[in-house]
């Protein structure tokens, strides 16, 4: 080992003059934080779904049971063999395809995408295989229990007052969950930066490819820890990782709880 000081955040987050113009020094890194972002955005959408799910699972039907069980069981599943399957249904090759390319020729789409071999598609079908993984997940089970602690005597009261049933999700529902929200957006945040099942799905799926279409910043802290055995390096990019966790959970317990309505 040998002692850099400040070095290795100095490559990681300087940025130098090369041909009269500015350029990072470690250009990979901000790419593969920009591919983290850009991943994270289906968590407003997954958020939502997880809402409009645990509220059709809220309601009393028979065997409603069983199908808040099937929901969440990619929950639990292996994530290995979550993106087995998925690597399947999306696979793309020359002379053969996988099942969903198959389903979309069978209606007509002559040239369906590579979802795993461009560049173009690869980040958006890591987001579907998450909205898949996601809306019926943790989140849905927490805004299922929040909805099951809502008073009934509110709606009553409002059905009474002739409200109907979107002046009741607005006026009644959706700020009682509000608690329920901001811990939900805090996680899914949280999980999103660390992005475990990305790097699983894209250290399995893609390798990081196609031309890191799909590396993230854990994906790229495995490569130099244990791949190159840069460990101070790793742990630099680390570090940056926790910082960007940390500052967005201080920013959000500052100023998110301003609308958080407590009963």
């Amino acid at each position: 080992m040998r002692f850099v000081g400040l070095g290795n955040f100095v490559r990681l987050l300087g940025f130098g003059h090369e041909a009269g113009r500015l350029v990072a020094n470690d250009p990979e890194f901000w790419r593969y934080l920009g591919n983290t972002l850009f991943l994270m955005l289906g968590i407003p959408i997954s958020i939502a779904g997880s809402l409009l799910l645990a509220l059709l699972l809220n309601q009393r039907l028979r065997g409603v049971t069983i199908f808040r069980t099937v929901y969440f069981l990619p929950t639990v599943s292996s994530a290995v063999a979550i993106c087995i399957v998925w690597k399947w249904i999306l696979y793309q090759q020359p002379n053969e395809v996988g099942l969903l390319n198959s389903m979309l020729m069978s209606i007509g789409i002559a040239h369906p995408p590579d979802w795993l071999g461009s560049m173009q598609w690869a980040k958006p079908a890591f987001i579907i295989m998450v909205l898949w993984l996601g809306v019926g997940g943790y989140n849905c089970v927490l805004y299922l229990a929040g909805l099951q602690g809502v008073p009934q005597e509110l709606y009553e009261a409002a059905a009474l007052d002739g409200a109907g049933s979107w002046a009741r999700l607005r006026h009644i529902t959706w700020p009682l969950l509000s608690p329920t929200t901001f811990f939900v957006v805090t996680m899914s945040v949280i999980a999103g930066l660390q992005g475990s099942f990305l790097f699983t799905a894209a250290f399995l799926m893609t390798g990081g490819g196609p031309a890191g279409a799909t590396t993230t910043l854990m994906l790229y802290i495995y490569n130099y820890g244990l791949a190159w055995h840069q460990l101070g390096y790793a742990a630099a990019i680390a570090a940056v990782l926790f910082s960007l966790v940390f500052s967005f959970t201080l920013i959000n317990w500052r100023y998110g709880q301003r609308l958080v309505h407590y009963q």
